[in-house]
């Protein structure tokens, strides 16, 4: 019970997540832009290593000392993984950036690689030991179990991603604002139709700003009422058609959906 407690206190926050040493700048900008150095310290590169080279392919957040949250589809269970911490830039070993190496990834039960509109793209990251907190490590909060964000509500996703359909990959980690598209509007047959569930969240579709390949597992941040910053998305999918295609917002895993999988993961492994 002890533990569990412990678990529950750490996913709501209740340990100061959310609240970065070093304010984002959250412009009105059109287009994805580089971020204010550390800006997002729960933000994270998942890497895999091939031929003896680490390369990024996903983002994540930090959710406790030890695990990190992000994609499904993001996990393969043939690669080997690290994760780079504390980073701003990814070429740049930078003074307080950490590499820890993944002994666990944990895959929701009910997730289909092969249906990826069927929902359950969330997956946790254990790493080989626990990193300490500091200005540019931090843990990022879990919204309250069930919260739905209303229509138009601003939010930042964040990324290593292409900074457009076919584009080149920025060194520098970048922020974009969306505005949240509500289950009924994006829902709707010229838009996502069926494909969206309400399991998930849709942001965007201007057809001028979106995430990108390279962004999936990375968050979608909000801010509260209060001033801190909760993940209340994991990038999930995109059309095909192209990253900024109008009425195709970007799709996110809700994870006010997943609160109580989020803890028991913790709690068992």
């Amino acid at each position: 019970m002890i533990k569990l407690l412990l678990v529950s206190a750490l996913v709501a926050g209740v340990l100061g997540c959310g609240v970065p040493t070093y304010q984002p700048s959250v412009t009105r900008v059109v287009g994805g832009e580089d971020v204010q150095p550390n800006s997002w310290p729960w933000q994270v590169s998942l890497q895999y290593s091939s031929n003896g080279k680490w390369s990024h392919t996903c983002g994540g957040t930090l959710i406790a000392e030890n695990w990190v949250l992000t994609a499904a589809h993001c996990i393969s269970s043939s690669k080997t993984y690290r994760v780079l911490l504390g980073r701003h830039s990814l070429s740049t070993n930078e003074q307080g950036s950490l590499a820890v190496s993944v002994t666990k990834a944990v895959i929701h039960g009910s997730w289909n690689s092969n249906n990826v509109a069927n929902g359950y793209d969330i997956a946790m990251v254990k790493l080989a030991s626990s990193v300490s907190l500091s200005d540019k490590i931090q843990l990022g909060c879990l919204p309250a179990a069930g919260t739905i964000l209303p229509n138009n509500y601003a939010c930042y996703v964040t990324g290593w991603g292409l900074l457009q359909t076919n584009g080149v990959a920025p060194d520098i980690l970048q922020q974009a604002r969306l505005l949240v598209v509500d289950y009924s509007t994006c829902s709707r047959s010229n838009w996502w139709g069926s494909s969206v569930k309400n399991s998930m969240v849709c942001a965007g579709g201007d057809g001028v700003t979106s995430s990108c390949n390279g962004d999936s597992g990375g968050p979608l941040n909000c801010q509260a009422d209060d001033g801190h910053w909760e993940v209340h998305g994991i990038v999930s999918f995109g059309s095909s058609l192209g990253c900024n295609y109008y009425q195709k917002p970007s799709v996110f895993t809700r994870v006010s959906n997943y609160n109580d999988w989020i803890e028991k993961v913790i709690a068992q492994y």
